[in-house]
């Protein structure tokens, strides 16, 4: 394999990150992209960089929406994004919780985070260097994913971003490379750390 090939990719959260936090999305009225998120994320496709969601829905574990709602969901976030001249390159999604109603989810899982099995999967499915890449969430649990796997954590302060950073972040070992307010100003640092590799 050619790992010269390749390529850093930036990691995003969903809830909190990219659209409003607002607990279980249980209805597709409550799912709303956040400020700038579209624009962030075309930046980065600008730049050739592979967009990556992973995230964690254990409301569909614990029996609180249908996989319907989840494919709705996105669907819906795909559709927004693209109204925006904006796309993602990877959707990766741990339903799994240890208590779930449906005895399909119910396990103890390597892809919930602040497991790895998520980025692993989309690093080996799209060739891409975990090392050189970027994990961008509001919780402390994005952050430790990002660090097991060697890339760069970024704490946003949009959803529980603000109070993790108050609350929980002063007790954790890791710590984000960066704090960023949101999502817009995240990917403005991830660009200012790679683009003398980006053609």
């Amino acid at each position: 394999m050619n790992t010269a090939a390749k390529q850093p990719a930036v990691f995003l959260d969903r809830d909190g990150t990219i659209n409003e936090q607002m607990g279980y999305i249980n209805h597709i009225s409550r799912f709303h992209l956040l400020p700038g998120a579209a624009a962030a994320i075309r930046r980065l496709n600008e730049k050739d960089i592979p967009v990556v969601v992973v995230t964690n829905q254990s409301g569909l574990a614990r029996g609180y929406f249908p996989e319907e709602l989840l494919v709705a969901v996105h669907q819906k976030m795909e559709e927004q994004l693209a109204a925006e001249g904006a796309h993602i390159d990877g959707l990766y999604i741990c339903p799994h919780h240890p208590e779930a109603k449906e005895e399909r989810f119910r396990k103890n899982c390597s892809c919930r985070k602040p497991k790895t099995g998520l980025l692993e999967q989309a690093a080996q499915e799209m060739h891409l260097d975990l090392n050189q890449s970027f994990v961008v969430g509001d919780r402390w649990s994005d952050l430790r994913c990002g660090e097991r796997v060697g890339a760069t954590p970024i704490l946003v302060l949009s959803g529980y971003g603000r109070g993790d950073q108050q609350y929980i972040g002063p007790t954790q070992q890791v710590q984000p490379a960066y704090v960023a307010n949101d999502l817009p100003a995240a990917v403005s640092w991830i660009i200012s750390q790679i683009e003398p590799e980006v053609s």
